[in-house]
Formats: C-alpha cells, sequence, structure tokens
C-alpha cells in the first residue's frame, strides 16, 4: 500500500507545471555560466589570482577546465536550489488541506504516519532528481565544453590542486551531500506545510529561515560564531565544499585520495541527518492530532 501511496505523490508533484520551473531555472543559470567562463574565463580566474599573476606564470588555460566549470556553478547556484525545493515541499500537505483533498487521502486505508513518510520520500526524489539533472548539466556539460585537467580550487588561506584522476569521486560526494542539505530544507518546509492551510505560508516561512540563517552565518558576529553557527544547518549545508579542500604533505605536494577536515564533513553530515529526523517527528506528531474533516 505505501508503495501505491509514494507513486500516487511522486505523480502529484511532476503534475505540477511549476515542478518544472526548477529544472527549466537551473538549466538557464548553469547555461549562463558555462557561457560567461567560456567567453571571460580568464577574468574570473585573475579575480582569484592577482596578487599571484606578478610573482608567477599563471595557466589559465589548464585551470578553466570542466572540473574547475563545475565547482565554480556549485558555489554560485546551490546557495539558491532552497528555494526551488521550498516551492514543491512547502505545498505537500497545505496544497492538499487548501483544495480538500487531504481529507480524502487521509479516508484510505493508510495511516496518518504513513501519509508523511510517503510525501517526505516523494520530496527526496524530488531533490535527488534534481540534483541528478544538476549534475548532468553543469558538470557533464562542462567537461564536454572545456575537457578535463587537474582541478584547481581557491580558498581563503591558499590554493588546493587535485589531480583530475582523483577528483569525480569528490563531485560525487558533493552532490551526495547537497542532496543531504536539500533534503533537510524539504522536511522543514514539509513540517511547516502540515502547520498550514495554505501553499504560501510554508513556502514563504521556509525561505524566510534559511535567508535570516544565512544572514547569521554571513555576519561573522562572534556571539552568532560561537553559539548560533556551529548548529545551524545552512552553515552544515556548505560541508560539500569540504570534498575539494585536501590534506598535503611535509613537502606541501597534495595527498591524493585525501580531504582536509574529514571530521568536519561527518559531523556536518550527522547534524543535518539530526535536522532531518526531527522535523520529521514534529510533522508526524503533529499530522497525527491535525483535524483534517473541518
Amino acid at each position: 500500500m505505501f508503495a501505491g501511496l509514494l507513486r500516487i505523490e511522486i505523480f502529484k508533484i511532476f503534475k505540477r507545471p511549476r515542478t518544472f520551473i526548477a529544472f527549466g531555472a537551473i538549466a538557464a543559470i548553469v547555461f549562463l555560466v558555462q557561457l560567461a567562463l567560456k567567453v571571460n574565463g580568464k577574468d574570473f580566474i585573475q579575480l582569484y589570482t592577482d596578487s599571484q599573476a606578478d610573482t608567477f606564470d599563471i595557466p589559465y588555460d589548464n585551470i578553466l577546465n570542466g572540473y574547475f566549470v563545475c565547482v565554480a556553478i556549485l558555489h554560485m547556484i546551490l546557495i539558491h536550489v532552497p528555494l526551488l525545493v521550498a516551492l514543491i515541499a512547502g505545498d505537500m500537505i497545505s496544497g492538499e488541506a487548501n483544495l480538500g483533498t487531504l481529507r480524502l487521502l487521509a479516508g484510505k486505508p493508510v495511516t496518518r504516519t504513513q501519509i508523511i513518510m510517503a510525501k517526505f520520500t516523494a520530496s527526496t526524489v524530488y531533490v535527488i532528481l534534481l540534483l541528478f539533472w544538476m549534475a548532468l548539466i553543469a558538470l557533464l556539460g562542462s567537461m564536454l565544453l572545456f575537457g578535463t585537467n587537474d582541478l584547481v580550487v581557491f580558498k581563503e588561506n591558499g590554493i588546493h590542486l587535485m589531480d583530475k584522476q582523483d577528483v569525480l569521486w569528490r563531485f560525487l560526494g558533493a552532490f551526495v551531500f547537497a542532496a543531504l542539505g536539500l533534503t533537510t530544507i524539504a522536511v522543514m518546509a514539509l513540517m511547516f506545510s502540515a502547520f498550514s492551510e495554505n501553499s504560501l505560508g510554508p513556502i514563504v516561512g521556509t525561505v524566510c529561515v534559511v535567508v535570516v540563517f544565512t544572514i547569521i552565518q554571513q555576519l561573522k558576529v562572534p556571539v552568532f560564531e560561537q553559539t548560533v553557527n556551529p548548529w545551524s544547518f545552512t552553515t552544515h549545508m556548505l560541508g560539500w565544499k569540504g570534498f575539494f579542500y585536501v590534506e598535503k604533505n611535509a613537502e606541501g605536494a597534495t595527498i591524493d585520495g585525501s580531504v582536509e577536515n574529514p571530521s568536519a564533513l561527518i559531523r556536518s553530515g550527522l547534524i543535518l541527518v539530526g535536522y532531518i529526523v526531527l522535523f520529521l517527528l514534529i510533522s508526524i506528531r503533529y499530522f497525527k492530532k491535525k483535524d483534517i474533516l473541518s
């Protein structure tokens, strides 16, 4: 019965025209970034290497490859994808309550817990497909347009260089971690949706929470750095970047297959899982008591 319920929920998501807005928006943004870097990629790299250009001969053509372009796209686009996820997940329960179809669904021989789990699973499927689409056009598309070479990643305190044979698994890890972060957003929107009778409230509420915590994170105020940011889900959603920061040996050479701070990656992942479980339990608990007949 659950499998049938899940199929229905997935069908509901993809029968809405707005579902495909996210796929279209991501494709448009990726194409524009790829076009910009194809035309002015050297200028983009110079923003990060300006202080070293007088000392070293910067191999711009080698740096500007498909892997570098994909990392740049992820930095630009992943911060906005939560808004697209909220647009769908925030409507999962409240939208049906507003239309009056929720009581029909609850009348089927399924528990309310199964209903929440089906909607949560369908939202997760949507997140995974969205990221798969992003990987297809951002990674594969960039590799076809720019070719492949060693990956150079710029960080505040240095430059990280990865051999091209040591890159693809990092993208896999980054996309999996991004899926974890976006699932956190989806289940939060689902939780707000359980508390609401209209679609707009949960979507706006989710966006506002993400914006507020993102601003707090970017302020770099010591009181927030010590209290809020270490536990904020928006902080740990950026953990995917850790896959592109590598360890170096005593001579300063990159250690293949390494990540700079694996314990931080694990901690961020566990915190995100904790948020997912917390939001899901709150959703189930409230929905069990929710009056959907009035």
